[in-house]
């Protein structure tokens, strides 16, 4: 136990800000999903609290994914619009996580390459800063598209309505919080140890909620309005609080539409969660490895107790861990600590949380979004090489075209041609035995497919005739079948040209 609070003055400060993140981000996704707005919130304590204690994540943090919206939005719709059948499905789903991670199917993680993985993390550093510009101007978009931050729907959703009607209150809002977030972190916080002590988002939430009681005093010429403050439901008692909690109908175990809901969050959800993992662990300044079988577990036992009590299904997310590392986070005290605070707050302080402003928490995600998405990391991919850059692009504007899942998708699929393209211009050698004779050597890859087919082809057309050629395969450990009956044609054929051929750790057909 000791342990767990020996990083405490880094996890605090680091937890309150993450906290400020994910309060918004579980209302907006909650409303993006058409679920009640409570569901969200229970979907955040829970992330923080038991999936961050069950996890061996150090540095990331769990909550209602934006990329499962519209998933749990068409589910609910399949099950009728019935919340309660919906929770049913997300308890299922948990349950099937926990069997994945004792499966051992954590490591599919591994088999994403680097370049798309940096491109998820720039994608959604993006796609944060154009869905926050709507709260940064006050315009009158749909309340859900535009707080759902980070995933399910296309970024022109939130562009569509950037200049329909746009506040001043909120622009001035938006520009005080993100100067202060500027200064705060290039001059003050580098050079005096109290600024250092709070953090900047921190700051910038009280200035926001200053600017807020200022334009409601008439003090300040300008207004803003309901739909562009934080709006956490108020109850009146206990009895009132826990009645927000919706209970699973287990009723509907008998549907099989209600198992084929929760089989489409268990993959869906823990592939985002394994991607966000890998994407953390770059982020780590320590570069620790989570351990993703147990991190699968974790993950299903936060999704039962969410669905238990009226809860989204839960992922790891990168919005929040990246702010949480941004902002100082060392272990996963932060990300319990964070769970707290949402249980706190909706429990005993709402109305509190209601007078921050939109504009301020968009400029708080203006800055996450900006170091997850820096120009200097564009300049860094491009002179690692094309085979780099060209996925690292796809990936990115793939993201913002569609939504995370399918922008991975496109990223994976040309850093699959990427490969092919290698495979296919490197599937052997070439050498004279000596420098000016007509003895060629043709040295094999460890694997040769059907897709090599054609090269090997060209080649051997254009050995000149009365040649010699030594074709070995000592190094190959698997040469396609189509491949060997190419190179019998070839054997065949070779007397005709006045060709030696002989073949080393090669059996034809």
């Amino acid at each position: 136990m000791t342990a767990l609070f020996k990083e405490l003055r880094h996890d605090l400060p680091a937890s309150i800000v993450v906290f400020f993140v994910a309060v918004p981000l579980c209302l907006g996704i909650a409303l993006a999903s058409g679920a009640p707005l409570f569901a969200g919130l229970i979907a955040g304590m829970v992330g923080g609290i038991v999936v961050g204690a069950a996890s061996g994540s150090p540095l990331g943090v769990s909550g209602p994914a934006a990329g499962l919206a519209v998933i749990v939005l068409n589910a609910i719709a399949t099950l009728g619009g019935a919340f309660d059948a919906f929770l049913a499905a997300v308890v299922i789903a948990g349950i099937l996580q926990i069997g994945m991670g004792y499966l051992g199917l954590g490591s599919i993680a591994y088999y994403f390459p680097s370049s798309v993985i940096k491109g998820m993390l720039t994608g959604i550093g993006l796609l944060i800063i154009i869905k926050q510009i709507p709260h940064a101007l006050g315009s009158a978009v749909p309340p859900g598209e535009a707080a759902l931050v980070g995933g399910a729907a296309p970024a022109n959703s939130a562009i569509e309505g950037l200049f329909q009607s746009i506040n001043p209150g909120a622009v001035f809002v938006a520009a005080v919080s993100l100067a202060l977030l500027i200064v705060w972190d290039a001059l003050l916080a580098p050079r005096y140890k109290l600024f250092r002590m709070v953090p900047g988002p921190l700051a910038a939430v009280a200035i926001g909620m200053v600017l807020s009681a200022l334009y409601a005093s008439g003090a300040l010429p300008w207004t803003l309005e309901a739909h562009q403050m934080v709006a956490i439901p108020i109850a009146g008692s206990v009895a009132e609080f826990l009645g927000q909690h919706t209970a699973p109908d287990f009723s509907v175990l008998a549907r099989p539409d209600v198992y084929l809901v929760a089989v489409v969050l268990a993959l869906v959800a823990s592939i985002e969660t394994l991607l966000c993992v890998e994407a953390t662990d770059r982020l780590d300044p320590q570069k620790r490895i989570t351990p993703t079988n147990r991190e699968l577990k974790a993950q299903g036992l936060g999704n039962i107790v969410s669905g238990m009590i009226g809860g989204l299904p839960i992922t790891q997310v990168i919005v929040r861990s990246s702010a949480n590392i941004t902002f100082g986070g060392r272990t996963k005290l932060s990300a319990i600590l964070h769970g707290f605070w949402i249980l706190l707050s909706i429990a005993t302080i709402p109305w509190l949380l209601n007078m921050i402003p939109l504009a301020t928490l968009a400029a708080v995600l203006f800055v996450v979004g900006y170091k997850l998405a820096k120009p200097a990391l564009f300049q860094q991919m491009y002179r690692h090489g094309w085979e780099q850059f060209v996925p690292f692009v796809a990936t990115v504007a793939g993201i913002l075209a569609t939504d995370l899942l399918r922008g991975i998708g496109i990223g994976m699929g040309v850093a699959i041609v990427v490969v092919l393209h290698h495979n296919l211009r490197n599937p052997f050698t070439v050498q004279q035995h000596e420098p000016g004779t007509e003895e060629y050597r043709i040295h094999l890859a460890e694997e040769v497919s059907f897709l090599n087919k054609g090269r090997i082809r060209e080649q051997l057309a254009a050995i000149p005739k009365r040649s010699r050629v030594v074709i070995d395969a000592t190094r190959s450990k698997v040469i396609d079948f189509d491949v060997r009956e190419m190179l019998r044609d070839f054997n065949t054929s070779a007397p005709a040209r006045d060709i030696t051929v002989e073949f080393r750790g090669l059996t034809l057909p």
